[in-house]
């Protein structure tokens, strides 16, 4: 079994764990916002930060990230023209099956991935700036049309803690200071925990997932959630992987992750901005639970050809 399978095997394994710790009610499946929470707000900005502040900038501003830009035009474009000229849907139901068909979750799992599989957790930070402060506001300024300012909705993703503690790592970086390590250490420590949390909040959403699963869908949003998923589940990292193999010439590390970055199922805060506009909700969630169950075995397969 080759590195990263065994690293694969590893990560599924504590997802697992928090899938049977539901199924076995010892935490509630609603328990996974306390979890996320965590992870969000406390251990995962701590290891971005401590990431960020010591990585080498030649590698945080990689070619992988051109790829992902790439790959998102690609599928956006692909949903909204289906959407819009064939299905003649709403602005906003566009907009969220686009995001539903690009938004990676780099957060939550795309962090565990970049460390345990990658070995470095640095390569995903470009990925979540980038989704944070162009994806984010940009899309909120389209579904707004109007009622917010263009200001609020680019100073919006500075209120995200994920973004802030890299951008704090990153002008440490940029600056070459050194903070001392009584100021670190606790930071480590912290950052220490993002990576079982977030896998085992993962696990715990697929039990929860599982329980919703049959809920009743708006008309006609099964064919959207459907297009969403396979641009999102198969036709990004193939874009990824073509765009990195043969426009950027890129191998081993780098085309590695600009696959399975791009492989990553949609991120679950999609359906909190389309709660949020009220629009899109079935398509959101639909989306979701169906990029996530397809996710890991996709992921697997690309560790272990590419790996």
């Amino acid at each position: 079994m080759s590195g990263v399978v065994a690293a694969f095997a590893a990560l599924v394994s504590v997802a697992v764990l928090g899938y049977v710790i539901g199924a076995v009610r010892l935490l509630r499946a609603g328990d996974e916002l306390v979890l996320s929470r965590l992870a969000f707000y406390v251990a995962t900005p701590a290891l971005m930060f401590a990431t960020v502040s010591r990585a080498d900038l030649h590698a945080l501003f990689s070619p992988v990230l051109l790829t992902e830009v790439v790959a998102v035009v690609c599928t956006q474009l692909a949903f909204v023209l289906v959407a819009k000229l064939a299905w003649r849907r709403s602005t906003g139901q566009a907009t969220i099956g686009a995001l539903a068909s690009s938004y990676v979750n780099a957060g939550n799992l795309g962090v565990p991935i970049s460390l345990y599989v990658l070995g470095d957790a640095a390569l995903v930070a470009p990925i979540l700036l980038f989704q944070l402060l162009v994806l984010t506001p940009g899309s909120f300024l389209v579904l707004d049309r109007g009622s917010r300012s263009a200001r609020a909705a680019l100073l919006l993703p500075l209120r995200n803690p994920l973004t802030v503690a890299s951008l704090l790592g990153l002008a440490l970086a940029l600056s070459g200071v050194t903070l001392p390590d009584t100021v670190m250490r606790p930071v480590d420590l912290l950052g220490g925990a993002a990576v079982p949390l977030a896998l085992l909040a993962y696990g715990l959403s697929l039990y929860g997932s599982r329980q919703t699963a049959a809920a009743p869908e708006e008309a006609g949003v099964g064919k959207d959630i459907a297009l969403a998923a396979a641009l999102k589940a198969f036709a990004q990292p193939a874009v990824a992987y073509l765009t990195a193999r043969f426009a950027l010439g890129l191998d081993g590390t780098h085309l590695l992750a600009a696959t399975l970055f791009a492989a990553l199922p949609t991120a679950q805060n999609i359906y909190v901005y389309a709660v949020t506009y009220n629009t899109g909700r079935h398509l959101a969630r639909g989306a979701i639970l169906i990029t996530t169950g397809l996710s890991i075995p996709i992921m697997t397969a690309i560790g272990a050809t590419l790996g």
